[in-house]
């Protein structure tokens, strides 16, 4: 019976500290709707309920495919930073939250604003 018990109290905490992962997908599209390719993607973990290991990756970096996708496999739930540059592009930045098991967050970039000199 103790062992029992002391197998509940392990399972119990186990699950108290683990962290609860999801899978992220970011498209990122232009106003007309059109996948931007080759954008970099930065994501960052801000924060979460659980305490994360130092084997959990909390930042990635990486570039959408020709359909405007990123795909992130496996990093923690809470608050994520998003950046996207792309040439040709305002930079985007947002942070958002994530709570369910898969996510799919769609960007649109907006077109460059015109620039301003007092010398023209």
């Amino acid at each position: 019976m103790r062992t029992g018990i002391a197998l509940a109290i392990v399972a119990l905490a186990a699950s108290a500290f683990a962290v609860e992962m999801t899978r992220l997908q970011v498209v990122v599209k232009n106003l007309d709707g059109k996948p931007v390719e080759h954008a970099a993607v930065i994501i960052k973990f801000v924060e979460g309920r659980s305490k994360i290991g130092k084997k959990v990756m909390t930042t990635w970096e990486a570039r959408t495919n020709q359909e405007g996708v990123l795909k992130v496999p496996s990093m923690p739930q809470g608050s994520i930073q998003v950046q996207v540059n792309a040439k040709g592009y305002q930079t985007f930045g947002q942070v958002f939250k994530v709570d369910e098991a898969d996510r799919t967050i769609e960007i649109k970039l907006n077109p460059p604003q015109q620039q301003y000199s007092s010398h023209q």
